[in-house]
């Protein structure tokens, strides 16, 4: 009988990303490593065969994981306690056949030692321990002056503070010919995360409206980046930050919506916008060519592009099928998939994993229309207003389907869901009325009494004088 492979799973572990430890769901298995962004539910995973190096270390408060995989790149876990240490070796071992080691850094202080790199990573090395590493793809530039070069870093949105820049002194070399601080330069570019226009675009899209950020834009798509260009402002944003691309009818079914979800967002002054949302008419079609041979698109792509592609502007895009358009007002929210998601502004994504339960409102007795309330883990509540009647059923039925919790079932279902939503609202129950009446029933029995008690009092005291006066 083959032995079942242990699988394991932390909730409440971090990793660092640009200078911040940002929350993830780590799981183990045979297949390799997976973690999941707790925010944003960006998932992914390392393949167990590109595993190279794993070490064990000592953290602020808490203990790590380090992870180099076989391309260069270094992964770095947190959050794990001491008692961690023995379980994660033994599983490495039987299951990767790797030997997870404990990594020591120095912590003398010094700031003077040696650099070296190894893949995408700079160790700076005080005698024999690292005192510090730097994952270059966190670097956004590098210059350089006499005897010295400084590194400058990507800024993370939410970090409270950042690393700006980080300079290096670099002592002359006694070769001729050989210059230490251009070469130092060349290997941190050969591996930062600069973005350069090299090559021809694979697709142009001229004028094309946005609606946040607001304008018209020539958008550019390179095979690491898309570059939006407008009157007053450029965007070059990598391949790597978008999350989720989704293609949306417009209420009025001759236009359709593009949204691009981003992480991190794009900034605009102060302004951050975490989607872009794309407008294109019904009628526009384009023509493009790809400038690339069909061996280079096998080869690059799989075969998934075609060399030309041709037709509607919005039709050259894939969205997910088994979605559900429902009328509001400001917009429209649309459950697509496994999340709903609410255009324009501001746009709303919420993934099903983050939703409580839902609650389907009154806006009132008087109106055709209800409420839909959705309540999410970290306490917060979207509530979608005025979406027509006529629309409940369908979306009952599709929150039904995905099994989301409904707070208000049972009162939904104590009479026919079609009749609590008839055309006539005269006859329809309307728990708000009834709860307004009893309270004002309740009001008028109170001061009944209290005109009563009034009543008698006066009544007392008039006695009294009269029988003063006899």
């Amino acid at each position: 009988m083959k032995e079942e492979v242990p699988v394991l799973e932390y909730s409440d572990v971090t990793i660092e990303s640009r200078g911040i430890l940002v929350p993830v769901r780590l799981k183990l298995s045979d297949q390799g490593i997976t973690y999941r962004n707790v925010k944003t539910g960006k998932v992914e995973s390392l393949n167990a065969s590109d595993l190279e190096v794993i070490n064990w270390q000592r953290l602020a408060g808490s203990y790590g994981l380090r992870i180099f995989t076989e391309n260069g790149n270094l992964y770095r876990f947190g959050g794990f306690k001491e008692s961690e240490q023995s379980k994660l070796e033994k599983f490495f071992k039987n299951t990767y056949s790797k030997t997870m080691s404990e990594k020591e850094f120095s912590v003398k202080g010094w700031n003077y030692g040696a650099a070296k790199f190894e893949g995408a990573v700079l160790t700076f090395d005080v005698g024999s321990t690292p005192a510090f590493e730097v994952p270059l793809n966190n670097v956004s530039g590098c210059t350089t002056g006499k005897n010295e070069v400084t590194m400058e870093f990507h800024q993370h949105d939410d970090a409270t503070i950042n690393l700006m820049e980080m300079r290096f002194h670099i002592p002359s070399s006694e070769n001729v010919g050989d210059d230490p601080v251009e070469t130092f330069q060349q290997r941190v570019m050969d591996k930062a995360s600069v973005i350069t226009a090299t090559g021809d675009a694979l697709a142009i899209f001229r004028e094309v409206q946005c609606l946040t950020p607001r304008g018209r834009y020539d958008i550019k798509v390179y095979p690491t980046f898309i570059q939006l260009h407008g009157k007053t402002f450029d965007y070059k944003i990598p391949v790597t930050t978008v999350l989720r691309l989704f293609l949306l009818p417009h209420p009025d079914q001759r236009q359709h919506f593009f949204v691009v979800s981003l992480d991190p967002p794009i900034k605009q002054g102060q302004t951050r916008y975490p989607y872009l949302i794309l407008l294109f008419s019904g009628d526009d079609s384009d023509a493009i060519e790809l400038p690339l041979s069909e061996e280079e698109l096998q080869e690059k792509y799989e075969g998934r592009l075609e060399k030309e592609i041709s037709g509607a502007q919005f039709e050259t895009f894939r969205f997910s099928r088994h979605q559900l358009f429902l009328p509001c007002r400001r917009w429209l929210p649309l459950p697509v998939g496994a999340c709903l998601i609410y255009v324009h502004k501001p746009p709303v994504h919420i993934r099903f994993d983050e939703i409580t339960s839902v609650n389907f409102a009154r806006s009132g007795s008087t109106t055709r229309s209800f409420d839909f309330e959705v309540e999410i883990k970290n306490g917060g509540v979207h509530t979608f207003s005025s979406i027509e009647k006529g629309e409940y059923n369908r979306l009952f039925d599709y929150v039904n389907q995905k099994k989301l919790r409904i707070k208000n079932r049972g009162k939904m279902e104590m009479g026919s869901r079609k009749d609590d939503f008839d055309n006539s609202d005269a006859d329809e129950p309307d728990p708000y009325m009834r709860r307004v009446r009893e309270e004002a029933k309740e009001r008028h029995d109170d001061n009944d009494e209290d005109s009563q008690r009034r009543r008698r009092l006066c009544t007392r005291r008039g006695r009294k004088r009269c029988g003063r006066r006899i």
